[in-house]
């Protein structure tokens, strides 16, 4: 018997009762496939004949097939059906017995949505068609071309109300945004400012151009704004830089009062203002950005790695006036030629038909559900967290150091990052923990107890020397 004919008996054994079935069905045919069972080429069978061997939905099916191919399980042939990959099939990334992840990268979740995924895989195949060959051999303009402009409006159009095309620029992610507009309002030896507790990313763009940062003072509000004057009087800062919707690292939002002032003090003192937005899509009810406050001082930068694709490199910079514009595509040219005109398009079509939205969506309701996990598990007293949010500032009490904490963090398997990344002068004792690398609630729910656990020992009393 051929695999073509053996594959159309192949009916997994699956506990209806013990979680979502299309996960069950997707985890049955790994087993197969690891063991043997289904060689690389099996023809699967088709989705409505294994529904009726099931007793189960069609659509059921229709999401385990999909989930199957997110591992790399499966692949679909047009036309034929669904067969196993005849490539290396990726192995699991961390162990489904220990459950332990790496936290240290604050990615966001992933949800749980076949269809979703589906929709999302379709939208970049429909490119060919709507987009041509022109997509993978011309090149564009280095601020994007006016489609993908144009997207970028629709996708900030909630939170930066009337902006055009004309003032938005698609830069090679938020990395490359930061390193136009820092590159356009500084020159080295310059002083910028930051939140004493900010994000890397831009402390390395600032020590490639040679800037001096200076931390400005941050409560359990965000930043201070008699701080920020203060340094205004003192040190005349070209810019400053921050982070003020979901904060990274301490999750704080900034309230509105606080954000009037520090443009209020901008206005008077002659700073101009560079605004990290990487979080402002989560918020469901989102205070107003900066730059719709102050279009006219303020260069916001809205990435897509947190609140739909990493993987797209994609960010809209939202700038005062075509004059900046201007300047800041000859930056562009100069660093990085141009955004990847697919990854544009990606997101465009993804806005334009409602993916992006819908995938905004699940990537919120994934969040809450693992903060929800984590307020479960983790003392409140020291947890700083956002429930739109997908990470989590743990302050650690007065027994732990956060060298010893994130060693010893580090040898049970699970990556956390210390707050001495982010802070600019004295590092507080506390660390950074991103919920979105676990793979699923049960691994991120394995992992969270060890943390817990460790906090509630002391170091003495949880370490073995021989």
């Amino acid at each position: 018997m051929g695999d073509d004919q053996a594959a159309s008996f192949w009916t997994p054994v699956i506990n209806k009762a013990a979680g979502p079935v299309y996960l069950a069905i997707a985890d049955a045919l790994q087993v197969d496939i690891r063991s043997g069972h289904l060689k690389p080429g099996t023809r699967l069978p088709p989705q409505r004949a294994l529904a009726e061997a099931l007793g189960i939905d069609f659509t059921t099916v229709t999401r385990a097939y999909a989930e199957a191919r997110k591992r790399g399980l499966v692949e679909g042939r047009v036309g034929q059906g669904t067969y196993v990959s005849e490539g290396r099939i990726p192995r699991r990334q961390r162990s489904v017995i220990s459950g332990l992840v790496d936290m240290s990268m604050n990615l966001p979740p992933r949800f749980n949505d076949g269809d979703l995924t589906t929709r999302m895989w379709r939208g970049i195949s429909e490119l060919e068609a709507s987009d041509g060959l022109d997509l993978l051999l011309r090149y564009q303009h280095p601020g994007g071309a006016i489609r993908d402009r144009e997207a970028g409006a629709e996708w900030l159009a909630g939170r930066l109300p009337g902006i055009g095309p004309e003032r938005i620029l698609v830069c090679p992610g938020a990395q490359g945004a930061l390193l136009a507009v820092a590159s356009m309002l500084t020159a080295p030896g310059d002083i910028v400012c930051a939140e004493a507790l900010t994000y890397p990313g831009f402390l390395s763009v600032a020590a490639h151009l040679r800037l001096t940062v200076v931390g400005v003072e941050v409560d359990d509000k965000g930043l201070i704004p008699e701080a920020f004057e203060q340094i205004c009087v003192s040190k005349r800062p070209k810019a400053l830089y921050c982070n003020p919707t979901i904060n990274n690292p301490t999750t704080i939002t900034l309230p509105l009062s606080r954000r009037k002032a520090i443009l209020d003090i901008a206005v008077r003192y002659d700073v101009a203002i560079i605004e990290d937005d990487a979080y402002g899509a989560l918020p469901a009810e989102p205070v107003a950005p900066l730059a719709a406050l102050a279009p006219e001082r303020v260069y916001h930068i809205a990435g897509l790695a947190k609140c739909l694709s990493p993987a797209l490199r994609i960010a809209y910079l939202a700038v005062p006036d075509l004059r900046a514009a201007t300047r800041l595509a000859g930056i562009i040219r100069a660093t990085s030629a141009m955004a990847s005109p697919l990854s544009a398009a990606i997101a465009r079509r993804w806005i334009e038909d409602g993916t992006a939205e819908a995938v905004l969506a699940a990537i919120r309701q994934e969040s809450k559900g693992r903060q929800a996990i984590a307020a479960e598990l983790l003392p409140a007293a020291h947890v700083l967290a956002d429930p739109e949010g997908f990470h989590i500032w743990l302050r650690l009490p007065p027994a732990w150091s956060r060298g010893e904490f994130t060693a010893r963090l580090r040898s049970a398997g699970i990556g956390v990052v210390a707050s001495d990344a982010f802070a600019l002068g004295p590092a507080p004792e506390a660390v950074r923990l991103g919920l979105g690398a676990a793979e699923n609630h049960d691994h991120l729910r394995q992992s969270l107890g060890i943390v817990a656990d460790l906090l509630a020992e002391t170091p003495a009393a949880s370490t073995i020397v021989i």
